[in-house]
């Protein structure tokens, strides 16, 4: 994890999964705490040598990779966290995230993995959209929904740390199916990051850029083919599929072989939100026969 700087008072810790950092008067701001405490350790260790102070904890949003350091973090400096409303309920229960990838049962062990669940975090301010300061910051919080409920962009200054709304190119590669909960809301995150004014972004997954529209553009064109490849496979049964099928010929169709019960739910989860959005655009609708739900096309 190396300390990157983009301004006199921004930068951002790089990595598999990148975490954002500011300083001014004498204070620190850090936008995501890492996947876990090995995460956030090593940004102590690096803040400590360099003689950066820390004071404040921003999360983004509730997934584990993004929070999962900051119980570490509170318990050893008790840093004030902050979070969006919806984002913060999950964050303090994080066992929420399994119980909504598995169905609203009560989860499985198997799913209850530092992946999926990171170590519960009391938070102690809600961000909201718009202007929010914190501290010697006025950070600009903006609405950045579909990779998860209320996701949040923050614009320190000229620089915009995006979470995952978008990813960089490296990362679209890798997961193929990039994550989502809903496709228009991530469809409408994309476009709005098309017209925000900074300096450059740093998305959670891959690199910074002054020149993030490219990629920006390059995730529309994933998600915008992924809808069109899904409808033209609902098309394709004349009588219908169940979201299961659907989701394994999808993976089949796109070379993708899930290697656990938790993957296989998240992809399920990116299925289930592109039918919806087709569902809203009025062409497949949910049909139930013989006591099984089925996605037929509107023809």
């Amino acid at each position: 994890m190396k300390l990157q700087q983009f301004t006199d008072h921004c930068y951002a810790f790089t990595g598999a999964v990148n975490i954002g950092y500011c300083q001014k008067d004498g204070r620190g701001l850090l936008i995501d705490a890492g996947l876990d405490d090995s995460a956030i350790k090593k940004v102590l260790k690096q803040l400590k040598q360099l003689d950066l102070p820390l004071d404040y904890c921003l999360i983004t949003h509730a997934h584990a990779d993004h929070f999962g350091g900051a119980s570490y973090l509170k318990k050893s400096l008790n840093i004030p966290v902050y979070a969006p409303l919806l984002e913060a309920a999950i964050i303090e229960n994080p066992i929420l995230e399994p119980i909504y990838l598995f169905g609203g049962a009560y989860p499985i062990e198997e799913l209850r993995n530092k992946f999926l669940e990171g170590p519960p975090v009391s938070v102690d301010y809600v961000i909201v959209p718009g202007e929010n300061v914190i501290g010697p910051f006025t950070v600009e919080v903006i609405d950045l929904p579909g990779h998860s409920y209320s996701q949040a962009g923050v614009l320190v200054e000229e620089i915009l740390y995006a979470a995952d709304s978008y990813f960089g190119h490296e990362a679209l590669n890798k997961h193929v199916i990039p994550f989502i909960v809903d496709a228009d809301n991530t469809l409408e995150s994309l476009e709005r990051l098309l017209h925000i004014r900074c300096k450059g972004a740093i998305p959670g997954h891959g690199p910074y850029s002054e020149h993030f529209h490219e990629i920006v553009m390059e995730n529309i064109n994933v998600h915008e083919d992924k809808l069109k490849a899904l409808y033209q496979l609902i098309e394709s049964k004349r009588e219908g599929e169940t979201v299961e099928n659907l989701t394994k010929e999808f993976l089949t169709l796109h070379n993708i072989h899930v290697k656990n019960m938790g993957q296989w739910l998240l992809f399920r989860t990116t299925v289930t939100a592109y039918i919806a959005s087709l569902i809203r655009q009025g062409r497949v609708r949910f049909l139930l026969a013989d006591n099984e739900p089925k996605v037929v096309a509107e023809h």
